[in-house]
């Protein structure tokens, strides 16, 4: 009988330093432990493990390198069996211009043709963004699969261009097939706050012990530690700047709302003072036809 692995992480108590939805962790947590890439990808494209012959990240970087040191993006492009490329990344700040970024990111990624090779032969593209916020309010949804299809009768035009929204806030959402294959468990790992919620779900999936085991271990990595503190503040002064913004246009808004309103008083005064005039001069008119001086 084959004993049990001990994992390092079985002795973690109480809260995590920093968990997944801080995008150096999450990138450092992907590259240092294959096994947990791609097994991420293979939920997310319903793939099996033995489907995956290879998954090279092509823009690795050092751990624990500062971000300042190299001019880096912290999204992390994967080529999956050389056909298939990935990006993937963590977002938890809503800038309001997802929608534009993430296109921007697919088609550079989608724009892998050399000059004189045939067209046929581009990469199929995933643009895979894990979201700590609702995209589209009116819209909610846990997995959202976007291709380019007929407007009027959703016909698929080509299954190489793709892009996906996880929004990790909304787990209750998650459909019968994002639970076949464990995608809702993926955002719940990613959004654990405490090392007790970690081990109650690798309890049940013991697949994602080795990812428990790295966020331990890169957790553990003082330098690794720094940029996930230095990522926080970071993120904590941009969404600072960020709620600044919405206060002061908001109260913009309400200034011009309240300049509109008094010049539309002046207006409605200055009416009704043109008015009491002509009345006056009408009364003056009437007054000198009948011979009466005013």
């Amino acid at each position: 009988m084959q004993e049990e692995k001990t994992y390092l992480y079985y002795k973690a108590t109480g809260p995590l330093k920093y968990n997944m939805t801080n995008d150096y962790l999450f990138r450092m947590v992907l590259q240092k432990d294959p096994e947990t890439l791609i097994r991420l990808i293979c939920s997310l494209l319903h793939l099996e493990r033995d489907q995956v012959i290879e998954a090279h990240i092509d823009n690795p970087v050092t751990p624990g390198e500062a971000i300042s040191d190299k001019e880096y993006q912290l999204d992390i492009i994967v080529s999956l069996n050389g056909n298939i490329t990935i990006n993937l990344e963590m977002q938890v700040i809503n800038y309001k211009n997802w929608t534009a970024r993430s296109l921007s990111y697919l088609c550079r990624k989608f724009d892998s043709v050399a000059r004189g090779d045939d067209y046929n032969n581009v990469n199929t593209v995933y643009q895979i963004g894990f979201l700590d916020f609702t995209l589209f309010e009116d819209h909610p949804e846990f997995l959202a699969k976007y291709q380019m299809r007929n407007a009027k009768d959703n016909y698929l035009y080509t299954d190489k261009f793709n892009l996906y929204v996880l929004e990790l806030n909304h787990t209750d959402m998650a459909t019968s097939e994002d639970k076949l294959y464990s995608i809702d468990i993926w955002a719940r790992l990613f959004k654990a706050k405490t090392w007790e919620e970690i081990k109650m779900i690798t309890k049940d999936n013991p697949s994602m012990n080795s990812t428990a085991e790295t966020i331990f271990m890169s957790t553990a990595n003082e330098k690794i530690l720094e940029q996930c503190r230095i990522r926080e503040d970071n993120i904590a002064h941009e969404k600072y700047q960020n709620d600044l913004i919405k206060a002061l246009t908001s109260e913009n808004k309400s200034l011009s709302d309240e300049i509109r309103s008094l010049s539309d008083e002046n207006k409605s005064l200055s009416d009704e003072k043109k008015s009491l005039f002509d009345e006056n001069l009408r009364l003056i008119k009437l007054l000198e036809e009948n011979g009466i001086k005013p």
